[in-house]
């Protein structure tokens, strides 16, 4: 399982790692954040979440020196809460969530998730789960469908629908080149020139296929509630669906809630989170050239303050 993890360094330096404290990987994928972090600890713990199972029992045999402080856990990290729970755990000095596909899933052809491969048109990335790409594709309605694409910023949307319903109605779209091809018959020249015209229609898909943007948001209210005093939230994204979820959470956290024209004192007074980094955190030249992928990658890191 080939794994690059992106920022890693920075994430780890950024977590202000303790040594006896207690950790969550809410992203686990390929285990490299979750073995810095182990690398460092000493009597603490790491909890790692991932809902993909190939992920998980790869990243266990990685993982497999730090046995007695690290357990592995299949769920979603909208169920951080949870599954913390049932463990007795209320709080926590650190999560880490890496959005987004691992490069293992996007370089397995059968998964669905890339467009230059031709593979059954799957995207989930918990294989358990019922709702595929393919069924989004070929059984949402022209709104819904609309909606999908436009909140996912491909900008030949309605193009792309009409030609979606035109072509299933003679034969279901199941693969992944199939896809492609209406992409392909719609795009405006202006876009085919920029960049591979089906990425955005590839991500807007997974996104919903794996309900991601809702899940994140679900996910950063739960870490934030977890997370004890001095605790770190450390995200990585790597689009602008993502990042703009991230910012708005944290600035909202990091920031007093008093009604407007409310007369308050506001001196002395403190949000319970501040931000540790004001701007983004992104990938140095030196990673870029090793890890072309990382590209896009932005790291934003929030601690809790009381």
């Amino acid at each position: 399982m080939k794994h690059i993890s992106v920022l890693l360094d920075e994430t780890l330096n950024g977590l202000s790692i303790q040594p006896t404290g207690t950790y969550v990987d809410a992203t686990l994928g390929g285990g490299g954040h979750a073995a810095g972090i182990l690398s460092r600890l000493t009597s603490g713990k790491l909890l790692g979440f991932d809902q993909d199972l190939f992920a998980l029992e790869q990243t266990k045999v990685r993982l497999g020196e730090y046995h007695n402080k690290v357990e592995l856990i299949h769920a979603n990290f909208s169920q951080l809460q949870v599954e913390l729970a049932t463990r007795h755990i209320q709080q926590v000095d650190g999560i880490v969530m890496d959005i987004g596909v691992s490069s293992f899933q996007l370089d397995d052809p059968a998964r669905g998730f890339s467009y230059h491969h031709d593979a059954p048109l799957d995207m989930r990335m918990d294989p358990t789960q019922a709702l595929t790409a393919a069924e989004i594709v070929n059984t949402y309605e022209a709104d819904q469908l609309k909606t999908l694409f436009t909140t996912g910023e491909v900008p030949f949307t309605n193009r792309l629908v009409e030609e979606i319903l035109r072509v299933r109605a003679v034969q279901p779209i199941s693969t992944t080149f199939e896809l492609v091809d209406v992409v392909q018959s719609v795009a405006p020249r202006v876009e085919k020139q920029k960049r591979h015209p089906a990425r955005l229609v590839f991500q807007a898909l997974r996104l919903e296929t794996n309900q991601e943007l809702l899940v994140l948001s679900q996910a950063i209210e739960q870490a934030l509630t977890l997370l004890r005093i001095g605790g770190r939230l450390a995200i990585i994204t790597f689009h602008s669906l993502e990042d703009r979820i991230v910012k708005q959470a944290f600035v909202k956290a990091s920031s007093l809630d008093i009604p407007q024209g409310v007369p308050i004192a506001t001196k002395g007074m403190q949000a319970d989170f501040k931000l540790i980094t004001k701007k983004p955190i992104v990938p140095s030249a030196n990673e870029l050239s090793t890890n072309p992928r990382a590209k896009s990658a932005k790291l934003r890191i929030i601690e809790r303050v009381q």
